[in-house]
């Protein structure tokens, strides 16, 4: 999910981009055009429409001002270790965690990892339903409680998802990041963990408390929880299996289309 709305981004960026540059090629034509016609000594009419010129201006300030409003600017202070660490969950992606999902689909069918996904998102509902308290949403807050009981009964534990299905309420996405964005907390500074890949300062900090949230992580012994989020890594990196090759083949600088893609997506979020 975060690799389509993070494509989605940069794909925007990439059809504006080659919206340019066929103005600025068919400038160069028709200047080219211009130049041979008049070598030839053959008449060519001047430009005078006003309001298709006015038009072509509009559209550039339009798309001025979109990108304008669309480019936020991150600190970014930390790059050689951030630069560091994305080649070195970039070799991880390619050595350890695209096998492995590659593997673990080919022995788990997609229904059963469908309902695992499903289990998870059930047991984590106090992370988003606190959240939402937190954020002064109380509708959220509710459909996420009517998501947790639906789905806990009639879902079998939460592995379906009649709440979606039968009901159409509509899963919520809140964390303690997006919290502290509305109580005015800036992105701070970026930087890039480990296999969890991009942050900021403020979504870490947020990233902590809502592992206290999640009720995975007072599973006794410790190795317990993490060998369970770790199989709920891979069950989710198994259905984006291509998607980070397809990122990276959408940008030229593969780490700052991430940076730049990654805080235009947080964003989004938090505006929602």
């Amino acid at each position: 999910m975060v690799f389509k709305d993070i494509k989605a981004v940069v794909k925007r960026y990439h059809v504006k981009l080659r919206i340019l540059i066929i103005i600025v090629l068919a400038c160069m034509i028709s200047g080219c055009a211009t130049s041979g016609n008049s070598a030839s000594s053959m008449q060519v009419a001047p430009f005078t429409d006003d309001s298709a010129e006015a038009a072509i201006n509009d559209d550039f300030d339009l798309l001025e001002e979109e990108f304008a409003e669309q480019m936020i600017e991150l600190a970014d202070p930390l790059e050689p270790f951030n630069r560091t660490m994305y080649n070195v969950n970039d070799t991880l992606y390619f050595w350890v965690v695209k096998p492995v999902s590659q593997a673990y689909t080919g022995v788990i069918p997609a229904p059963a990892r469908l309902g695992i996904r499903n289990f998870f998102n059930n047991i984590t509902t106090p992370v988003r339903f606190i959240n939402c308290l937190l954020q002064g949403k109380g509708e959220s807050a509710g459909t996420e409680f009517r998501r947790f009981t639906i789905n806990t009964t009639m879902g079998v534990l939460g592995f379906g998802d009649p709440a979606l299905v039968q009901y159409g309420l509509e899963p919520v996405r809140e964390d303690l990041g997006q919290t502290l964005a509305v109580y005015g907390l800036g992105d701070g500074f970026y930087i890039v963990w480990p296999l969890i890949g991009p942050s900021t300062a403020r979504d870490s900090v947020g990233r902590i408390g809502d592992w206290f949230l999640n009720p995975v992580s007072y599973i006794e012994p410790t190795e317990a929880a993490i060998g369970i989020s770790a199989v709920r890594y891979t069950n989710e990196s198994s259905f984006y299996i291509g998607e980070y090759e397809a990122f990276k083949s959408m940008t030229i600088e593969p780490y700052v289309g991430m940076r730049e893609a990654y805080i235009q997506y947080r964003h989004k979020q938090i505006q929602e």
